[in-house]
């Protein structure tokens, strides 16, 4: 996760983390990348149940719930074993998180243990109730994914009004003073909606976007050649950084990160250099902090029938099941051998990442692309847009 807003924008300072230690618990969350223990943020999707048929999904969700999904008792247990071992975030998601009835009692339960609670969702399903109901709770966040305005949205989504019912449940959320934003996923049939997702934000007073890289999992797997080639993602990245800028610059600054990309990091500071930007060196300060990609460390993922996975895109292993064993034991088990290779990586990447002067900021980016590639999830990855000449 690179902050674009907080970066080039200066909208953190490396003081700010380093004021709270570092340390997770004590960290505000729009500095808990900066971290220094890397307690894990808890991706838990809930249900495979959706509503929606997105062409992308990682999770490949259906329009059913799985028989094998957690139960509340156990969800409960869970989420007492996040808390003692110091999970900041825990993150419902799905299948489409809102379709499991008790997806409020679990948030309450999670925020009165002390986690943040933030919800991901594809927001046709946030009445004004509801809302009022997670603000109610003390919800952190509501993520609400939009791939485009309304002709391309619903294309993605598979049905016609997702984008409309979107929106309603943004502004539902904005009446009762819950914190929403966006979530949109890069690649060749929606990145010329850039622009109006932009307007989009200025336009409804949305306060924070987060622009994903498409990751080959799941349905994703069928577009890898949607995927922007190298060139592509550059002025992808080249537009976003321009438009944060024109907001932050017009007195409407807005949050904004790209994810699941880590070369984005170098990208921008070499941009801060040749600028002659004079906060280039605290951007790289923030960088190093930052550590780059934490799949299997910083990040991780329980699945709806309790698996135990690197992150949520890692679906195809998994290191145990919360049903057998306690999360945090799974988690801290270094006799797996992938487990203790993912809490030192950089290790055991080859090829470009061998010799890349990036590697201890991005840390050899994401595992599940090169894996999806080329059968070697110790590949460098394929989505790395850095020439040689900028590596070396």
């Amino acid at each position: 996760m690179i902050g674009i807003s907080k970066l080039y924008c200066g909208t953190v300072e490396p003081s700010d983390p380093l004021r709270y230690g570092r340390h997770s618990k004590d960290l505000p969350s729009h500095l808990l990348q900066f971290s220094e223990d890397k307690k894990p943020v808890v991706v838990w999707n809930v249900t495979r149940a959706c509503n929606l048929k997105c062409i992308h999904c990682y999770a490949r969700a259906s329009e059913n719930a799985d028989e094998r999904e957690v139960d509340h008792e156990n969800g409960l247990a869970l989420i007492d074993d996040l808390a003692l071992f110091g999970v900041p975030v825990i993150l419902f998601s799905g299948g489409e998180p809102l379709m499991r009835p008790d997806l409020p009692r679990l948030a309450r339960y999670a925020v009165d243990k002390g986690m943040r609670a933030v919800v991901s969702t594809n927001g046709t399903l946030i009445t004004r109730n509801l809302a009022r109901e997670l603000k109610e709770i003390g919800l952190s966040y509501v993520g609400v994914s939009l791939d485009g305005m309304e002709t391309v949205n619903d294309r993605f989504r598979g049905k016609r009004g997702a984008f409309r019912d979107a929106m309603n449940g943004i502004k539902n959320c904005q009446e009762v003073g819950l914190k929403v934003g966006l979530r949109f996923t890069i690649n060749r049939l929606n990145v010329v909606e850039i622009p109006r997702i932009f307007d989009l934000l200025e336009e409804h007073d949305i306060p924070r976007i987060c622009f994903y890289h498409l990751v080959y999992s799941g349905r994703g797997s069928n577009l890898v050649e949607q995927d922007l080639d190298h060139e592509g993602t550059r002025e992808a990245i080249d537009l976003i950084v321009d438009r944060t800028k024109d907001l932050h610059e017009r007195g409407i600054p807005k949050e904004v990160l790209t994810v699941d990309n880590h070369a984005d990091g170098p990208y921008l500071y070499l941009r801060m250099i040749r600028e002659n930007n004079p906060r280039a060196d605290e951007v790289l300060q923030l960088l190093k902090m930052n550590e780059g990609n934490s799949s299997g460390r910083g990040i991780g993922c329980i699945s709806w029938d309790g698996s135990v996975h690197a992150d949520q895109f890692w679906r195809h292993y998994s290191f145990g099941n919360v049903l057998e064993r306690p999360f945090s034991e799974i988690w801290s088990d270094l006799s797996n051998p992938l487990m203790k290779m993912l809490k030192q990586k950089k290790a055991y990447v080859k090829g470009r990442c061998t010799t890349c002067r990036w590697l201890d900021i991005c840390a050899g980016n994401f595992r599940v692309r090169p894996e999806a590639v080329t059968g070697d999830l110790w590949a460098s990855d394929p989505a790395c847009y850095l020439t040689d000449g900028e590596i070396s």
